[in-house]
């Protein structure tokens, strides 16, 4: 049986899954041969698992496998297919893409992002909205999703009710912690940046803040989570 990690890059994916590991001893995979972020931060750390075997194996099998994802809900996942949806206003989610693909040269940040906001693609990540959307998009109670803001204001209690959904049948470990941002950041401080939410309102130029409303699928997606749109020029000034 597989439980998708789904989430569009920089939405608190790895996050989840240090909260996985250390409240449920749950381990994730990935769709992907490499897990970048595994390799970067620690297998330990992230609870990092290899495959045991194709897509269509491990949904056969009774056993529960957490596969993480960035791709947008593709013909990899079966109708059925369980999913924890995390999702992240989409503003700060590219902000902080871009900061990390600009991490060697921050004077390409405003490029990347630009670029990030642009993306168009029926494939892979593709754009925030349309990736968003896939997931949300029908509605379907074993897709279930989670908040970023949720996520980060309490891990346990947000995590525990998705769990209850998709995975009622693990329990949590006896003296199960989670680490801190500061713990996170004292690992890898550009990994783990601000971690917090509202982070676009000084880090994503006016320009590039009415180009992402511009794009239908954004405006769609961020409607549909209640992220409002600002509706005056006052509300574009960083």
């Amino acid at each position: 049986m597989i439980v998708w990690v789904a989430s569009f890059p920089r939405s608190g994916n790895t996050f989840l899954r240090i909260v996985l590991h250390r409240l449920y001893g749950v381990r994730t995979s990935t769709v992907y041969d490499v897990d970048g972020v595994a390799e970067r931060l620690g297998k330990d750390l992230i609870g990092f698992t290899d495959r045991p075997g194709s897509l269509s194996e491990m949904r056969a099998t009774d056993e529960l496998h957490f596969v993480k994802t960035h791709r947008q809900r593709d013909a990899d996942v079966d109708e059925d297919d369980r999913a924890i949806c995390l999702v992240r206003d989409g503003r700060d989610a590219l902000v902080s893409w871009a900061r990390q693909a600009s991490e060697e040269d921050p004077n390409i940040y405003r490029a990347e992002l630009r670029s990030k906001i642009l993306r168009v693609s029926a494939v892979g990540t593709g754009s925030w909205g349309t990736n968003v959307l896939s997931w949300l998009r029908p509605s379907a109670p074993h897709r279930v999703v989670l908040r970023y803001e949720d996520l980060i204001r309490d891990p346990h209690a947000a995590v525990a009710p998705i769990i209850a959904t998709v995975a009622p049948a693990l329990g949590l470990r006896s003296g199960a912690a989670i680490p801190s941002l500061d713990e996170l950041r004292g690992h890898d401080d550009l990994f783990f940046r601000r971690g917090r939410t509202g982070s676009h309102q000084d880090e994503l130029p006016i320009e590039l803040h009415q180009l992402f409303w511009a794009r239908v699928d954004n405006q769609t997606a961020m409607d549909l989570l209640g992220y409002p749109k600002p509706d005056d020029d006052e509300a574009w000034k960083l």
